[in-house]
């Protein structure tokens, strides 16, 4: 039977999580474990509009918008070395990672 790990990404910084997933793959490369798939998944976008002026010139809108970016990734063959590496990864502020076993 195959042990896969599962690991889920989520930014609001392209180039932060590029980073943070670069160096995941090479750590995986180095303890021996295999990368099955690295998914870039859809941007999320959310959007608000606020009134610029609520009593006067109430057609007058501003709209702003975050995009939420997420990478999976799976590890097949995962070894004992590479998942202790995995659980005491240091990742920067900014990049929230989900670990599933």
């Amino acid at each position: 039977m195959k042990k896969i790990v599962r690991l889920k990404l989520k930014s609001f910084d392209a180039k932060i999580l590029d980073e943070t997933v670069r160096s995941i793959v090479e750590m995986v490369g180095r303890t021996g474990g295999n990368i099955k798939a690295l998914v870039p998944l859809p941007t999320r976008i959310t959007r608000y509009t606020v009134l610029r002026s609520p009593h006067i010139d109430k057609k007058s809108r501003e709209q702003f918008e975050m995009r939420r970016r997420s990478r999976l990734i799976d590890i097949e063959n995962a070894s004992p070395q590479t998942i202790d590496v995995l659980t005491k990864l240091n990742v920067p502020s900014g990049v929230d990672i989900t670990i599933k076993l």
